[in-house]
């Protein structure tokens, strides 16, 4: 694929993830708790790599998910289910097997638990 024909395709794939991720908040609110007790029913558990509290991962290189923002960890998540689709996946085989036979609710109720834990991620206010 030239490099024209790739700039063709970004506006295309942001307005798809901007559809995407919007679609995911306005059909339900999320549910924590749901999240929750998909996170602790995860094989192999999410803490084996992110850390018992999400916080303090393994491997440096693992993102720290506790306190995250929700739609980033929705879209993440998302991408790792769809990592067949070369434009929108994230090429990590753990995770995309991790993420496969996740909803689009269930990756809003994992994102909403996740955001809802205390995290080291400091927002100016």
């Amino acid at each position: 694929m030239s490099r024209t024909q790739k700039l063709q395709i970004l506006p295309r794939i942001f307005l798809g993830a901007v559809l995407v991720a919007a679609g995911i908040g306005v059909g339900h609110a999320a549910d924590a708790e749901h999240g929750k007790a998909l996170v602790a029913a995860a094989q192999p558990p999410c803490a084996t790599c992110h850390g018992a509290d999400f916080k303090t991962p393994i491997d440096p290189s693992y993102p720290k998910l506790a306190g995250q923002y929700a739609d980033y960890l929705a879209h993440a998540l998302t991408a790792y289910r769809d990592a067949s689709n070369p434009m929108m996946g994230r090429n990590n085989a753990v995770m995309a097997a991790q993420a496969a036979h996740l909803s689009d609710k269930d990756i809003a109720d994992i994102a909403a638990y996740l955001a809802s834990l205390p995290g080291p991620l400091v927002q100016e206010k």
